[in-house]
């Protein structure tokens, strides 16, 4: 698992293609010194040299800069402007483009105007020791692998339910039902998977009660978390990425906490979840960046500069969306230094960058699934397919480092693309593993309110493609995330389930949440809960365009009663869906239709007839019933209830409860409600 560029930083500051080169690029280098607010004491200056090999490439040895072993050093790089914006070409403090952390607390000295606060990068922070430039957090603190267990030991894509984890949290404050929104830390995630480790900012939280660890005990697999790496922006969500390399300033900089600690509180983040059989995905926002130090180091090189209709601005005739930020020139042909594998040749510098900042993730934070941010807005499927293959090139490189045999790797990573209009060609073209199932989502919220897809020629069609992908052109379940709720909260139909079905007149919620969940749980796909969902969660922030990302998850709700009940509802379906086997394969067939009367209920089966592993699902999504006053048992028959084989029993996973033989198949429905059997 190498990059060229990271090696040569092992013993080097190195700056690759800076636009304008007179006079020489420089390295500005020195100490933090703390106080309030903290000052820079510059150590030194020095002129970075090309190197003999590669003229797009400027280093110098860290051991000619005078440094003392075992310090940490705060560092910028100083360069000739090169951003169109400000038709300047004055010398500017940078960010090194792939610093492997950065500290907001010292920031570049403001410029005169056209510049402003917005101009001034954050240092970037190494340490040096024996010689080397070692990665560091800002107090010196190291990375640490030590207890991690191998990659074997993690779940196969088949297996998984995502829990999709915004980093903004909510918390009440008082009786008059005031939030205060704040930042959810690397450390506050940790205490929802260790019952052992403690909150930092949410300390109190009761989804944080010592003893307890919530994602842990909800029972998923995976943990998806919004944008790890750096951005500028200060309690949101962090799709606005301004240093690719390194893991977010904020997440890892508690309240009260003298000095941040990014780098070593993921690690040990992403360790714990390796522990507990959690794989953790990265969430990559690759279309555009915002505050990157490229902007000024060689803006025409790698961005383009919006409303200026240059092509690489289009995609099929339509503008890409850079959301603010400048978005990446992936079509960009030269010469030069290619820093993933050193040799020089043509590349494209944009691609070249992503894929060893790939490298950097993977190398260094052990992750094991990705999901790429807004792939339209990439607008180039060469590119996706050249990612998705050198991300699991580097995923198998790291399944033989640790000497596992070779079956298991393929199924133990997953790259995932998120474009709303499910492009399943990149599936079929070998572009993408994944796609999120944007329309599993619009039928869900169709159903549970009793009607048929807009998209779809019934009721019974619109439940058969929410149930099983396949009838969706995906060719396997591990192919589609399916979600109830994503983060994009804004617009119609896309709030929180809650707010939804009290925005459609449904104010018994606690049902179709319920009904919603149990078609999740046992439909072809990957399973994925957006953090809250679990516990019918509520908008805390009006959602407003554009803000769509800033609705917090607030997790004190989880101890009232009715969202508790709930809860250990989706723990049972999460047990089901992670631990039986006739959910891991994609055998589906629906087994019985009624709609007559106005009663819509299915009942779908899973896994192979006749096996030892088979689950029952009986939906109703009506105010039918077939229990009355006058007989509140009275049975509903399922015609063709699959046999049972001898030693086995069927079992209602919700309730948690043995069903005799006699009424397998025939026992009463109730309005929206589904009832999931298992053999046992």
């Amino acid at each position: 698992m190498a990059s060229d560029l990271l090696q040569r930083k092992e013993t080097h500051f190195a700056l690759w293609r800076p636009a304008r080169n007179q006079p020489a690029p420089r390295l500005v280098i020195g100490k933090l010194k703390h106080g309030n607010p903290p000052d820079f004491i510059e150590h030194n200056r020095f002129d970075l040299q090309p190197t003999a090999e590669h003229t797009d490439l400027w280093t110098i040895a860290a051991t000619d800069c005078h440094l003392v072993d075992g310090e940490v050093y705060h560092y910028w790089f100083e360069v000739n402007d090169s951003n169109p914006y400000k038709h300047n070409n004055r010398r500017i403090l940078c960010t090194d483009a792939t610093a492997l952390t950065v500290d907001w607390r010292l920031l570049a000295p403001r410029l005169d105007t056209p510049y402003d606060e917005n101009d001034r990068d954050p240092a970037s922070v190494i340490k040096f020791e024996q010689g080397k430039l070692i990665a560091c957090d800002p107090g010196g603190e190291t990375i640490d692998w030590t207890g991690e267990p191998a990659s074997d030991n993690l779940p196969a894509n088949n297996r998984l339910v995502i829990y999709e984890l915004p980093t903004s949290w909510a918390r009440s404050e008082s009786l008059e039902a005031q939030v205060a929104i704040s930042v959810g830390t690397f450390r506050d995630v940790l205490a929802l998977i260790d019952a052992d480790s403690e909150a930092a900012n949410f300390s109190g939280l009761a989804a944080l009660v010592s003893g307890h660890a919530h994602i842990t005990e909800l029972g998923i697999n995976a943990l998806e978390l919004l944008p790890p790496s750096d951005s500028f922006v200060d309690r949101e969500w962090g799709y606005a990425t301004s240093n690719y390399f390194a893991a977010d300033y904020d997440l890892g900089f508690p309240k009260r906490h003298l000095s941040p600690t990014a780098t070593t509180d993921l690690v040990r983040l992403i360790k714990n979840c390796h522990q507990q059989g959690i794989r953790f995905f990265t969430d990559i926002v690759m279309a555009f960046a915002t505050r990157y130090a490229y902007q000024n180091i060689n803006f025409t090189d790698f961005h383009v500069q919006s409303g200026i209709s240059d092509p690489e601005e289009m995609h099929n005739g339509i503008r890409r969306d850079g959301f603010g930020g400048d978005l990446f020139k992936y079509n960009f042909n030269t010469q030069g230094y290619d820093p993933v594998t050193g040799e020089h040749g043509q590349l494209i510098p944009a691609r070249q960058l992503m894929q060893t900042h790939l490298v950097r993730w993977m190398q260094d934070f052990h992750i094991d699934g990705i999901r790429l941010d807004s792939i339209v807005n990439i607008a180039n499927w060469d590119f996706v397919g050249e990612f998705k293959d050198h991300a699991r090139n580097l995923w198998r490189q790291h399944w033989q480092d640790q000497g596992l045999p070779a079956n298991g790797v393929e199924e133990r990573f997953l790259v995932v693309g998120e474009e709303l209009a499910v492009p399943t060609a990149l599936l079929s073209q070998n572009r993408l593993d994944g796609l999120w199932n944007e329309h599993f989502k619009r039928m869900l919220r169709h159903v549970i309110l009793g009607e048929n897809d807009e998209h779809e020629p019934s009721f019974e069609w619109t439940v058969r493609k929410l149930i099983d992908c396949r009838e969706l052109d995906f060719t396997d379940g591990s192919q589609s995330i399916n979600y109830v709720t994503s983060h994009d909260i804004e617009g119609y139909r896309n709030e929180r389930l809650y707010n939804f079905l009290n925005n459609n007149g449904v104010h018994d919620t606690l049902p179709r949440i319920k009904l919603a969940f149990a078609c999740l749980m046992t439909a072809v796909g990957i399973p994925m809960i957006f953090a809250g969902e679990e516990f019918a969660d509520e908008h805390d922030l009006a959602v407003t365009h554009p803000q769509k990302q800033v609705d917090p998850v607030n997790f004190d709700r989880v101890t009232d009663s009715w969202r508790n009940e709930l809860l250990s509802y989706v723990r049972k379906l999460v047990h089901l869906r992670t631990h039986y086997d006739a959910l891991a394969v994609n055998d589906t067939r629906f087994i019985h239709t009624d709609f007559n009367q106005d009663k819509r209920i299915l009942a779908w089966h899973r896994g192979l007839p006749g096996s030892s592993h088979q689950v029952v699902v009986i939906a109703n999504f009506s105010d039918f019933a077939s229990s009355t006053s006058a007989n509140h048992l009275a049975e509903y028959v399922v015609p063709g209830w699959p046999d049972t084989p001898p030693g086995k029993q069927w079992r209602e996973i919700t309730q948690d409860r043995e069903v005799p033989d006699n009424w397998a198949g025939r026992e009463p429905v109730f309005p929206w409600e589904a009832k999931v059997y298992a053999l046992q």
